[in-house]
């Protein structure tokens, strides 16, 4: 690993071997292109097939937008710094990854909670749920999404660099991760990223505590069906979003709930692969896994392409 400087920043990666770091660059690298592959297949399905127009594929196609901008923020540079033997990054680049990575984070969690009011209108109040959920109601869901996660990022990125770093500069990890720049500033410069790291903890919690109440009135509503077919078919279209939610949700809270540690163990690593890795790589599968509308989508995405090719 290259020296750093008092500009920048030294992530130390995975591993101090270099072979066993490249041998972990070209498994994410692998990764990153399933994630890209996954995402960019359920972007394209959702924006070309007319019956894929509701507002569940609207705010799917959008999710997997985030998923796409939220793996990219860390892994390419990894994977670039990991090839190069260089686990240097600038204080600007630190900076604009942070708050990227503070906006990716907060607007998935908030889309996930936006798709779960839309899940609860459309199996709650079926026969409003076209007149509730309209274009208008969908885009300005959406911009909120981003506004908040454009408030969060900056709020965040400011009160973490706005303090002094006292400590050797060396990151243990391979991302500019927030819990790792606080180890590095002086003890007494807290206040303003405590107070930050609450707003967002909270808003966190809203969002988390919305989308339990919602499923917890979605399930009430459906085992109140009487037909065994359309209770299937129900939670057939809010198994894949729940089982996202729980993937991202449990491994955020278990990767920032843990104490920050000089030297990371095999758990801390695969916390950190799970929340920031795991999540957008594994989304296009679960929701194309038994959906056969996105399936039917998908193929005809291929067909065109093969049509495209020999004409």
């Amino acid at each position: 690993m290259a020296n750093f400087t008092m500009s920048g920043f030294l992530l130390m990666g995975f591993s101090v071997k270099p072979e066993q770091e490249i041998i972990l660059a070209s498994l994410f690298l692998v990764l990153y292109m399933v994630a890209l592959t996954g995402n960019i297949l359920i972007i394209t399905a959702t924006s070309v097939d007319l019956s894929l127009q509701s507002p569940m594929y609207f705010f799917l196609k959008h999710l997997s937008f985030l998923d796409l901008c939220y793996i990219s923020v860390t892994l390419p540079r990894y994977i670039y710094n990991s090839f190069l033997r260089s686990g240097y990054i600038s204080l600007g680049e630190c900076i604009v990854q942070c708050f990227a990575f503070t906006l990716c984070g907060i607007a998935d969690l908030s889309m996930l909670t936006v798709m779960s009011y839309d899940r609860y209108m459309a199996i709650c109040f079926p026969l409003r749920y076209e007149l509730i959920m309209d274009v208008s109601k969908c885009v300005h869901s959406v911009l909120g999404v981003w506004i908040s996660g454009v408030i969060s990022g900056v709020m965040h990125t400011t009160a973490t660099f706005s303090m002094h770093f006292c400590g050797s500069h060396v990151i243990h990890q391979f991302f500019c991760d927030i819990p790792q720049l606080l180890k590095l500033s002086c003890s007494n410069e807290y206040i303003s990223e405590v107070g930050v790291s609450a707003f967002l903890a909270v808003l966190a919690f809203l969002c988390v505590s919305f989308i339990g109440l919602s499923y917890t009135k979605i399930f009430s509503t459906v085992l109140k069906i009487p037909s065994a077919e359309s209770r299937a078919k129900a939670f057939s279209t809010c198994l894949p979003h729940l089982t996202v939610v729980i993937l991202f949700v449990s491994t955020g809270v278990f990767e920032f709930l843990k104490p920050p540690s000089d030297s990371p163990s095999a758990l801390d690593i695969l916390l950190t692969i799970m929340y920031t890795v795991v999540p957008p790589t594994f989304n296009p599968m679960i929701y194309s896994l038994r959906n056969q509308a996105i399936k039917a989508a998908v193929r005809k995405v291929f067909q065109r392409r093969k049509t495209d090719l020999f004409f």
